[in-house]
């Protein structure tokens, strides 16, 4: 098969949840046997590759403003699907989904990808939440198979859209630990004395009931926030101001590689405070690393097995600083430790999730 990838930023290393999804997911579809062409979005590509790691690079522009973006790339992508004659197009995310009826009425078959419904984030308008509230309508009706990367993201498109869709979660590759530490001594963390998240600075993160919630945690204890804006705005500036104020936080930017992996390997407890979520790759890579984490209590958040004390009431700064103060000093049993390997290598297994993936490609081909 030949497939086309849009609705992502592009690989690699692109900060991104639905752009880490594909750096896991296409090379191994390669693997697989099959040619796999992404576009890119030109701004966000330092290094313009004609291909990674068997994965073909279409680099097309696209303006970077956030309410344009996505739209206007995904618009070109199609165009560029149907002028190399691939046999499926995949599309990621409701925004792009926008582009579903056009791609049917070229004569492409289309896979899409639901990530969640983007429209409950903060950083939307309600002219764009109703954008991407029609993204989603008329990209689940029209496409020739849907996937969802979560039990709660099936029901939406179950009652909303009237369709079935494929149940496929996000994975996460199992990691080596890293034991340097240079990276963080050359920033300032101290191993095994910090908290630690990843996100982007936008409202529905929590980043700031967290910057709030560890006000009240008293001693030497630092906080490590790996992430940054891909769009400056008054929210960003003023959680980078908050953090600036509290030499125990350092914010790193956006990290990836090496640089990551040392982060995750020397954290003492992985926060999500998240008020809005997919299935969120970086609580699957905290629990790869065997940390303990913390995580509000949203639907998203509770599909994954965890315990009831691992979660916290969303947007509830008191309760995420008590559950802070009695999971900090807890270390997980050797047994706990495994079970939390063998619940990620069997439920979210990039290979197994390959697999799946180019089942419902067939399926689609076979309509």
């Amino acid at each position: 098969m030949r497939i086309f990838v849009t609705g992502t930023r592009g690989i690699p290393d692109i900060p991104g949840g639905v752009e880490k999804h594909c750096q896991e997911l296409y090379p191994l579809i390669v693997a697989h046997g099959h040619e796999v062409i992404l576009a890119t979005r030109s701004p966000y590509v330092v290094q313009k590759y004609p291909s990674w790691n068997g994965v073909q690079l279409v680099h097309l522009n696209a303006p970077r403003k956030k309410s344009l973006e996505a739209i206007i790339h995904t618009f070109l992508a199609v165009l560029k699907a149907r002028f190399m004659g691939v046999d499926l197009i995949h599309i990621h995310a409701i925004g792009p989904g926008l582009m579903v009826p056009l791609a049917r009425l070229l004569g492409l078959r289309v896979v899409i990808t639901n990530h969640g419904p983007d429209y409950n984030r903060a950083k939307w308008g309600n002219l764009a939440k109703k954008i991407l509230r029609l993204g989603e309508f008329v990209g689940m009706k029209f496409a020739n198979e849907i996937i969802v990367i979560s039990r709660v993201i099936e029901d939406i498109i179950t009652k909303r859209c009237g369709r079935t869709s494929h149940l496929i979660y996000n994975g996460v590759p199992i990691p080596e630990k890293s034991s340097n530490t240079d990276f963080l001594e050359s920033v300032g963390i101290v191993p095994g004395k910090y908290l630690f998240t990843a996100a982007r600075f936008v409202p529905e993160k929590g980043l700031h009931d967290l910057l709030a919630a560890f006000q009240e945690i008293q001693g030497d204890l630092q906080l490590v926030i790996a992430g940054d804006a891909d769009h400056e705005t008054d929210y960003s500036r003023k959680l980078k101001k908050t953090a600036a104020l509290d030499k125990r936080v350092i914010l790193t930017g956006y990290i990836t590689g090496e640089s990551l992996n040392q982060v995750f390997s020397h954290a003492r407890l992985f926060v999500l405070p998240s008020y809005h979520e997919g299935l969120p790759i970086a609580l699957l890579e905290a629990m790869s690393y065997e940390l303990q984490v913390l995580v509000s209590d949203i639907p998203a958040n509770k599909e994954v097995a965890l315990d009831n004390d691992r979660f916290f009431s969303c947007g509830d700064v008191r309760d995420l600083a008590k559950k802070i103060d009695r999971l900090i000093d807890i270390k997980l049993s050797d047994k706990e430790q495994r079970l939390l390997r063998s619940g990620i290598i069997e439920k979210y297994n990039w290979p197994k999730i390959a697999e799946q993936t180019v089942a419902v490609y067939k399926k689609a081909l076979a309509e």
